[in-house]
C-alpha cells in the first residue's frame, strides 16, 4: 500500500517522513472557507476529509491529508490573506491563550475504508512586540500559516506555553496519525513519539494516551 500526503507543506512532509514509511505527495484543490456556525473541531474534520477525497483518483493508496486552524474566543484564524492580515492575527493573539485544532483524514482508495481523528492543543502566546511581529511578517513566513505564525519559528518563537500535541500545532498531530494508520492495519516501523520528539525538540506527556489501544 502506497502513502499518500495530501499536501506540499515542507513541515508536514518533514513530519510524516519520522514514521519511517515511504510515501509520495499531490497537490488538492479544496475551498477552505468555514460554513456559517461551523465549529473548528467540524471545519478541520471536514476539510481534512475532503482534502483525502479529492486525492482518491489515485489507485492503490492510503492518502494522508491534514487541516489545521486557529481558535481565538471561539472564532476560526485561518491563513492570513495579506501582511495587513498577517499583523492583525499576531496583535490579537500577543499575550492570549488560543487553541489549535488539526483535522486527519486517512483514506484507503481501493476499499474506502476511512479514518478520521481531531486534535486540539492549547497555547499561550508570550508578549512580542510590535517590532518584532513587523519583522516577522517581513519575513513572508505568516502568510501560508494559519493564524499568521509557525510554532517552530527559532527567530520570533511566539509560543510560551503548550499543552497538547506540538506536532499538531505544525500540522500534522503524528500519534493520531499513527492511530488512524493501525485502524487501517498499518504499523509504522518508527518509535513515534520518540522521532517526534527528537525532532521538535519538544517533551511530549500525551503520545502513550494517544496510542493507548
Amino acid at each position: 500500500m502506497n502513502l499518500l500526503l495530501a499536501s506540499q507543506s515542507p513541515r508536514r512532509r518533514e513530519l510524516l517522513a519520522l514514521l519511517g514509511l515511504p510515501f509520495e505527495t499531490t497537490v488538492t484543490d479544496v475551498d477552505e472557507e468555514p460554513r456559517a456556525g461551523e465549529s473548528p473541531a467540524a471545519l478541520v474534520t471536514r476539510l481534512s476529509q475532503a482534502k483525502a477525497r479529492a486525492a482518491a483518483a489515485h489507485a492503490n493508496a492510503a492518502i494522508v491529508a491534514c487541516d489545521t486552524v486557529v481558535a481565538l474566543d471561539g472564532e476560526i484564524l485561518g491563513k492570513p490573506r495579506d501582511e495587513d492580515e498577517a499583523t492583525a492575527m499576531l496583535r490579537r493573539l500577543r499575550g492570549r491563550p488560543h487553541v489549535v485544532y488539526s483535522g486527519i483524514a486517512l483514506l484507503e482508495t481501493p476499499t474506502g475504508r476511512e479514518a478520521t481523528m481531531v486534535s486540539e492543543t492549547q497555547l499561550a502566546m508570550r508578549a512580542y512586540s510590535d517590532a518584532e511581529i513587523a519583522a516577522y511578517v517581513a519575513s513572508g513566513d505568516p502568510l501560508d500559516k494559519a493564524g499568521a505564525y509557525a510554532i517552530q519559528h527559532r527567530d520570533f518563537s511566539p509560543v510560551e506555553r503548550v499543552e497538547g500535541c506540538y506536532a499538531s500545532v505544525m500540522g500534522l498531530p503524528l500519534c493520531h496519525l499513527v492511530r488512524a494508520l493501525r485502524r487501517l492495519g498499518l504499523t509504522p516501523p518508527t518509535d513515534v513519539p520518540r522521532a517526534c520528539q527528537e525532532f521538535t525538540g519538544h517533551a511530549c506527556s500525551l503520545a502513550e494516551e494517544i496510542l493507548a489501544p
